[in-house]
């Protein structure tokens, strides 16, 4: 509490960080001591500007200077803040400064990334100095991978604990991309030797544990496979969120001796499912030539996004089907536009929750579920999200 700011949010000038700014704006609780931070000084007065617009008392707004190219700022950001939030990527190429001033100043981190590579690196590279420094980095806490590693618990703990527990996700959604996301992804069909390479790194340093067993199979066309009660056919969703729920489930023994989850998307016709499949396998292909991979990011640059009206009718849905102990839960997680407008709002309300709510003691690479799991839910439920379950 002796740090001059509660929250700082790193990247407020980019689409969603421009979003999850405006929900801070509205959101966060009196007596917040809360500021931009970026490199661009001009531009973060505009953001200002414009949230002061709306809540007047957004006008004097702190700003801070910080560069991801310059280590000194971060480490001058890091050390004046309790919980930084990053909107900044490619985290891959941008964000492994401001998380290790983080680490190194005790700081706690959030960001939005869904990027594996730059997950496992970060452990691999920052997890014991913020182990030693008592930060929390919490990655992946945006659509990617918040309502699945916290619907997962929440369907976990409706299940006895002390057999095997299996738990399948069933992800619908209508959505839209923006610049930031069609590079990360891009970038990471790309990198897939290095990302495989930090993986075994990550492995080597994080093994799960010797007396419980962890299993998230992805498979590929073979288990592309109808679902009657979903109406529609499930297809493999090869996304960061189970490794983020695997984790959970290894350090939590709440998940039982053998725990086992699946994650797909859920297509209603098979022409579609198969069709999406082919254009996925295009972009992973194209994405291997240099000119080819800049030549798509600047379709759509990086800042851009979809407008009010077309974030106003998207939306998402996650069921997840659990069975252990000879009983069944269903559970789903809702809510509207996922990519951004949801996404700000969870990115937003996990830096609240790891600024003000009591928690778990942890340290470390921690996920969601690890260090805020109830708090961060029951945050999100207030907020509009819906968390529903039901046991048959």
């Amino acid at each position: 509490m002796d740090r001059p700011y509660d929250l700082v949010l790193f990247g407020a000038t980019g689409f969603t960080g421009g979003l999850t700014a405006d929900y801070l704006a509205r959101h966060a609780p009196d007596g917040c001591r809360w500021a931009l931070a970026g490199r661009d000084q001009a531009r973060l007065a505009a953001v200002r500007d414009r949230l002061a617009s709306a809540v007047p008392g957004c006008a004097e707004l702190p700003l801070l200077y910080a560069d991801s190219a310059d280590p000194a700022s971060l480490d001058a950001l890091a050390a004046a803040a309790r919980v930084v939030i990053s909107t900044v990527g490619p985290y891959v190429l941008h964000g492994e400064p401001l998380v290790a001033a983080c680490a190194a100043a005790g700081t706690d981190y959030v960001d939005l990334t869904g990027e594996p590579e730059f997950i496992d690196d970060m452990y691999v590279r920052h997890h014991a100095a913020a182990v030693t420094s008592g930060a929390r980095l919490v990655h992946a806490c945006g659509f990617d991978s918040v309502p699945h590693d916290l619907g997962v618990c929440l369907t976990v703990g409706r299940l006895p604990a002390d057999g095997p527990i299996r738990v399948d996700g069933h992800v619908r959604a209508h959505g839209s991309v923006s610049g930031g996301t069609l590079a990360s992804a891009l970038l990471a069909f790309s990198r897939r030797r290095r990302t495989a390479h930090v993986a075994r790194e990550r492995r080597a340093l994080d093994p799960r544990p010797a007396d419980r067993r962890v299993r998230t199979p992805l498979g590929g066309l073979r288990r592309v496979r109808p679902e009657s009660g979903l109406k529609g056919w499930a297809v493999p969703l090869p996304t960061v969120d189970p490794q983020i729920v695997g984790r959970s489930a290894a350090a939590l023994a709440r998940y039982g001796p053998d725990f086992a989850y699946t994650h797909s998307a859920v297509v209603r016709r098979l022409p579609v499912a198969l069709a999406a499949l082919a254009g996925a396998a295009v972009l992973f292909v194209l994405a291997q030539c240099g000119p080819v991979r800049r030549w798509l990011m600047r379709r759509l640059p990086g800042g851009q996004g979809p407008s009010p009206q077309q974030r106003e009718r998207n939306w998402f849905s996650v069921r997840f089907v659990g069975e252990g102990g000879g009983q069944r839960v269903v559970a789903e997680v809702a809510g509207g536009d996922p990519g951004y407008g949801e996404t700000a709002k969870m990115l937003a309300e996990a830096a609240l929750c790891l600024a003000f709510d009591p928690l778990p003691q942890t340290s470390g690479q921690v996920t969601t579920a690890v260090a805020m799991g109830d708090a961060l839910t029951a945050r999100l439920v207030a907020a509009g999200l819906r968390f529903e379950v039901e046991a048959s």
